[in-house]
């Protein structure tokens, strides 16, 4: 079954910035190691879908222990990476800076690898938005291809 993009990423400057890392950081409390989300390069003018892009490096935490010899990402940082993007969107149409916490992840599916040295793109669209929940329907793409999307619910804690 082919997998239809959210947006086509190609009409997108991945290099740009919309919100840069320490807006990510003032949005987001999640910091070091746990920060899945380097910079946002893209939002849709009606704030209901966000392009984020995770430079996955070398050198990162999981790289010695997670496939020793051949490291890829792992999936569960995907799905963080993929809330911390929603959360952005989140944040960016409510009238409060609550932190929402990650309740949910639905029809998660993986399709591609994501190694050390790869720029994995996210992407993120409001599906349903209430005050203190919100669901997203997120996908991730290296050079082009695809190799995730989930559904991620968020809620107020």
């Amino acid at each position: 079954m082919a997998i239809e993009p959210l947006i086509d990423i190609s009409t997108i400057d991945l290099k740009a910035v919309a919100i840069s890392a320490e807006g990510v950081g003032e949005i987001n409390p999640q910091a070091g190691d746990m920060r899945q989300l380097n910079h946002v390069a893209y939002i849709r003018n009606d704030n209901q879908l966000a392009v984020g892009i995770k430079e996955v490096k070398e050198d990162e935490f999981w790289v010695a222990g997670h496939i020793p010899g051949r490291p890829i990402y792992p999936g569960v940082l995907m799905i963080e990476a993929a809330a911390q993007i929603s959360s952005i969107l989140y944040h960016l149409n409510a009238e409060s800076n609550h932190f929402m916490g990650f309740t949910r992840c639905d029809n998660c599916s993986f399709r591609g690898q994501v190694q050390p040295n790869s720029t994995l793109v996210l992407v993120s669209i409001i599906r349903k938005f209430q005050r203190r929940r919100f669901v997203c329907d997120a996908q991730g793409f290296v050079d082009g291809k695809f190799v995730f999307d989930a559904q991620i619910t968020g809620m107020m804690m």
